[in-house]
């Protein structure tokens, strides 16, 4: 076993078993929450790795990096790939084409950029709703403000895209719980609506934990994996 595929495994391992107590201590099984793995500025070859230690999604912030690492040798077998980081609309159908899930649709109009890019590629598309969960908004992280998650919902639901859900990032230097609360409280009301709606994509390295307490199904873990992206920039 090469080194990085052997420090892979013993990051997963780790990660694993903090979901696992999370789980536990918020009385919910195991099997209701789904890692994805964040491969952003990490080469072709790690992603293979984790494939190989069963690893079934990974994440990608950008485009262009993304296309390119998946170029190499198309998508692992078994692997879902999500789209996470905020989206230009002028980059939306160029996503459509490789990404199975898109995590970050905060407006009306990704919505039709995304499924012309979808039908073009003749692929399905699964979205969720970016929301903002800063006490002051100020657009520089994406998401919608929460007012406006009933109108995009609707929206989505009236397009080809299948909508999954809500996806947030607790504000930066704040307590994630009262974030992540209210993440809960507009995906129970969302649900209302649109009931196969039940994703709530939240947490990271640092705070996963607090996201399970509070519902999460998707975790985004990066660092806690797969280390400092600093040095592969």
């Amino acid at each position: 076993m090469s080194g990085r595929r052997e420090e892979l495994a013993a990051n997963l391992e780790r990660v694993e078993e903090r979901i696992a107590r999370a789980c536990e201590a918020a009385g919910r099984p195991r099997e209701d929450v789904r890692l994805v793995v964040v491969t952003k500025f990490f080469p072709r070859s790690d992603l293979d790795l984790l494939a190989d230690l069963g690893v079934t999604d990974i994440g990608e912030n950008r485009e262009q990096e993304a296309a390119a690492k998946l170029a190499e040798g198309g998508t692992p077998e078994g692997v879902r790939t999500h789209f996470i980081g905020q989206l230009q609309s002028k980059k939306a159908g160029a996503v459509a084409r490789w990404a199975d899930v898109v995590q970050s649709v905060d407006r009306a109009k990704l919505v039709g950029a995304l499924t012309r890019g979808a039908e073009a590629a003749g692929r399905e598309l699964t979205v969720l709703i970016q929301v903002d969960l800063d006490a002051e908004p100020d657009g520089h992280r994406g998401g919608a403000v929460p007012g406006d998650v009933p109108a995009l919902a609707d929206e989505i639901a009236g397009s080809p895209l299948r909508l999954a859900g809500l996806m947030a990032v607790a504000p930066l230097g704040e307590d994630p719980d009262p974030a992540f609360a209210r993440l809960a409280e507009l995906s129970a009301r969302l649900r209302v609506d649109h009931p196969d709606a039940d994703w709530i994509s939240a947490g990271m390295s640092g705070d996963l934990e607090s996201a399970v307490r509070h519902g999460a199904t998707h975790l985004r873990v990066g660092t806690a994996i797969l280390g400092d992206r600093t040095s592969h920039r």
